[in-house]
């Protein structure tokens, strides 16, 4: 029986295709490193002069699926206004890499590296719970890149490894990779009802079929997850960004619940705005996306918006 996933990817490569006018293409960031880049037609036509006139929006996906499958609808709502990109992250869709570093820090380098070879001067991160990870971290490294963010479902790194020793460390990344890394059809069908507000039933068939697709690569995922730092009192210190954050949340979260994304809000600073979405679960752009893209409609043209002196 063939894989519902694997079977839909063509027509979804069509789709994104026709209705947003982005086609796949691998970059080579460094000998043994490739990301797969979504981007423009024109900007991947070798033959093509024409140049980025349009603010550039990157979106980047979570820990359980690709590029593709995550921002399916929401490449083509932005499309028309920006000049959108969304990438595989290492060891995500047709993302891999020989480097053994397996830090935020390394996938922000390869994003900021692929971006500019496109010619990319200044974006907007758009950041969805692991992506919103990377996105942070290539906001600190890269400020003249990023100029401002949206966040979804997420938490910002320490740059430290965690307080409290290995014995706490082992503790959280046994009980994520158990989450985040199933073994199981009911670990995944747990996965995929945690992290759905309105979709809480799955045919054992799709639950299957999307572990066999979504988890290649796992030792490569878990160690991206022993890579990742955090502490028990990284939520007191203050956030050293420069960008404008919107935190764009499902009010029903309960991976990273309401009360996660007010922290990170409070961390932030003044400089951060926070909107939820109701009746909407972690996968709120999955959930509700219509009102997930005009949420981000907004929050990106009050960005762009003209500014008048006083």
């Amino acid at each position: 029986m063939m894989n519902v996933f694997a079977t839909t990817k063509p027509f979804g490569t069509l789709m994104m295709k026709l209705l947003a006018g982005l086609v796949p293409k691998k970059v080579e960031i460094e000998p043994g490193t490739i990301m797969n880049f979504w981007a423009p037609m024109e900007l991947v036509d070798e033959n093509s002069k024409k140049k980025i006139t349009k603010p550039v929006v990157l979106l980047l996906h979570g820990f359980c699926a690709d590029g593709l499958l995550t921002w399916f609808f929401q490449a083509p709502a932005l499309a028309t206004d920006y000049t959108v990109f969304f990438a595989d992250l290492l060891f995500f869709g047709d993302s891999i890499s020989d480097n053994p570093d397996r830090s935020t820090s390394f996938q922000a380098e390869c994003l900021a590296k692929g971006l500019r070879m496109f010619g990319v001067e200044k974006c907007t991160v758009v950041g969805f719970s692991y992506g919103g990870m990377v996105g942070f971290k290539m906001a600190k490294l890269f400020p003249n890149l990023v100029d401002s963010m949206v966040v979804t479902g997420t938490v910002m790194e320490s740059d430290e490894p965690a307080a409290g020793g290995d014995s706490w460390k082992n503790e959280r990344l046994a009980r994520w990779s158990h989450f985040l890394l199933p073994e199981t059809t009911s670990g995944g069908r747990k996965l995929l009802k945690f992290g759905s507000h309105r979709f809480q039933w799955f045919p054992d068939f799709v639950v299957s079929d999307f572990l066999e697709v979504m988890y290649e690569h796992k030792k490569e995922k878990r160690q991206l997850l022993e890579a990742l730092y955090f502490s028990d009192d990284d939520d007191f210190k203050p956030a050293n960004l420069t960008q404008r954050v919107h935190l764009l949340w499902g009010a029903n979260d309960r991976i990273l619940s309401l009360e996660v994304a007010h922290s990170l809000k409070t961390k932030l600073g003044d400089k951060a705005q926070l909107i939820w979405i109701e009746d909407a679960g972690h996968l709120v752009q999955m959930d509700r996306p219509l009102l997930y893209n005009s949420c981000l409609k907004q929050i990106l043209a009050s960005f762009y918006a003209p500014t008048t002196s006083p």
